[in-house]
């Protein structure tokens, strides 16, 4: 497994900022998904989320898109892609698509914040869940099936450049059991499933389209 060795990278790894409090956090590598952060950023106004939006993105995202995104977000940060080039898992999973998410990594390099909840631009927001910010990291939802794991669509987390230089040295030794993020992370937060139960969150928090056997007299009850 290969991945790009971001440490030092970026101008404003190193540069001092003041806390400003907590941030909802997405990422854009693309104009497609830059229109799902728009839509992200646009439920959390509505349902008045007290907090700042912030987006990292890719060199990828084209200007007149950047404008847009600048219109909405308070933060606005492009990163450099990491890619976990894990050829194999990825094709197993048939998403070849996710190598990159380890961009997704980026978002413990916002030290300006003390908490930030991070989304996928393919979430939707339905009511406010500031409450989020009440919990430790990492907080995620469960994912549905095997083996026993959040899902890293939706996640609390601390910005560290330790955390981060952390997570990367762990890609280069460790890989991900996916390709991608969620697995890296799982791996990493290997205590998730049995160290804490208040880190996991109610399913409320990260619904998806999953066919699964489930209990409809429970759901009923």
């Amino acid at each position: 497994m290969r991945v790009n060795d971001a440490r030092g990278s970026l101008p404003w790894e190193q540069v001092p900022r003041g806390m400003e409090g907590y941030a909802w956090v997405t990422l854009a590598t693309t104009d497609s998904y830059s229109l799902g952060a728009l839509v992200l950023a646009h439920s959390l106004k509505q349902v008045g989320t007290k907090h700042q939006l912030a987006v990292l993105i890719t060199p990828g995202v084209t200007n007149p898109m950047r404008n847009k995104l600048k219109e909405v977000f308070d933060l606005v940060e492009e990163v450099n892609i990491l890619d976990s080039k894990d050829e194999t898992n990825l094709k197993l999973l048939k998403r070849p698509e996710l190598g990159i998410t380890f961009t997704k990594l980026h978002c413990w390099r916002l030290t300006q914040y003390e908490k930030c909840v991070f989304l996928d631009a393919d979430t939707l927001v339905l009511e406010n869940c500031d409450e989020l910010f009440e919990r430790d990291e990492l907080s995620a939802a469960p994912d549905v099936g095997w083996p026993d794991c959040f899902n890293s669509g939706v996640f609390v987390y601390c910005p560290s450049n330790q955390t981060f230089s952390n997570l990367i040295q762990f890609a280069l030794d460790k890989g991900s059991f996916d390709g991608g993020d969620q697995g890296l992370l799982n791996l990493y937060f290997s205590d998730w499933a049995h160290k804490d139960i208040r880190k996991h969150l109610p399913f409320i928090y990260n619904m998806s389209s999953t066919a699964c056997y489930s209990y409809l007299p429970a759901f009923k009850q």
